[in-house]
């Protein structure tokens, strides 16, 4: 099957990397025309401007589109007016399930269809496959199913699950039409909002497990340092070699426990990173859904906030504390 990839940064590249080794033929296009080249040594068609890219594509065409969130509307627009009734565009990035539903609406009366497809695996999706999540009309879906069953991870070596034998579908495949426009999208919001709150786990279990040696160390005693409560933690645990038990039998084993344990092997301090933890915008929706919902969770915004304190440094609330325990108690800070 033919499909058009615009975006090719590490997903979009690794994406059409995975559909040509199942022999699919992708045409691509990226506005680094290095990108384009290199994805054309491997086999890929490709095209130099939007125009070209389109003229390249067989009837009804289908475009998947993998770019930030902040031009996904502009490229969306910009190929509307090059593309027919029956076309079809495919938001393989993380929008907003809002802006899928306004813009299947907008691209409906030209009778493009539109799908919203959450992609979840990373860089190790070229060969993991693709966890899918997406949202539409279905018989767009259907239609596509060839390239989304390429995509995806499939049964592998993972056992059934009980119960699911007369169920049927593709989500043992790794993909899923999820329901109407959006839908796809939403599912993929609260997947990473839920992903925010595991890595929250892991990483506070680590920090508590690292400064298990806080007795060895020296200790200020003064007004403005709480006491010991007791002197017998005194524990030099080795982090490589318990994230590599945890994988093992572990309750608490998965994959992103697997790509800790991977980072610690190659750098036991984690030298190499800054701590400062980006958002990419669904954490923040999930919460603002589960507002709505008037759904409690506690977790998920308890990691999102987490994120946001590992940006700031020298914050007002901060100041704010320091300000009103010197104003009450007359306690200076601690260098």
């Amino acid at each position: 099957m033919q499909l058009g990839m615009v975006g090719l940064g590490r997903m979009g590249a690794n994406m059409v990397h995975r559909l040509l080794k199942a022999n699919h033929q992708c045409v691509v296009y990226d506005t680094h025309l290095d990108a384009v080249e290199q994805n054309a040594k491997k086999g890929a068609i490709p095209a130099s401007s939007l125009e070209e890219f389109v003229s390249l594509l067989e009837k009804p065409r289908n475009v998947w589109i993998m770019v930030p969130a902040a031009v996904t509307d502009k490229v969306i627009t910009d190929l509307s007016n090059h593309l027919e009734k029956d076309d079809t565009i495919i938001d393989g990035g993380n929008s907003y399930f809002r802006d899928d539903r306004r813009r299947a609406a907008a691209l409906r009366p030209k009778g493009i269809h539109y799908l919203d497809c959450g992609t979840s695996g990373g860089v190790w999706g070229m060969e993991r496959g693709y966890c899918l999540m997406i949202g539409g009309e279905k018989d767009a879906v259907d239609r596509l199913d060839p390239i989304f069953k390429s995509l995806a991870p499939g049964r592998g070596s993972l056992p059934p699950t009980p119960g699911r034998k007369q169920l049927g579908g593709t989500a043992e495949e790794g993909y899923l039409h999820c329901g109407p426009a959006g839908a796809g999208h939403f599912v993929k919001m609260v997947h990473n909002g839920i992903e925010y709150g595991m890595m929250a786990a892991y990483a506070e279990g680590f920090d508590i497990l690292s400064n298990a040696n806080v007795d060895t160390r020296p200790h200020e005693s003064d007004a403005e340092t709480a006491p010991r409560m007791h002197k017998d933690l005194d524990y030099e645990l080795n982090l490589r070699d318990i994230a590599e038990v945890w994988r093992r039998g572990s309750v608490v084993s998965s994959w992103l426990l697997d790509l800790l344990a991977v980072a610690l092997a190659g750098d036991p301090q984690l030298d190499k990173y800054s701590g400062r933890v980006a958002d990419s915008g669904e954490g923040r929706w999930t919460v603002m859904a589960a507002i709505e919902e008037a759904v409690p969770c506690g977790v998920l915004s308890a990691a999102l906030y987490s994120r946001f304190r590992s940006r700031a440094e020298d914050t007002i609330a901060d100041k704010i504390c320091s300000a009103m325990r010197f104003q009450f108690g007359g306690h200076i800070e601690k260098s």
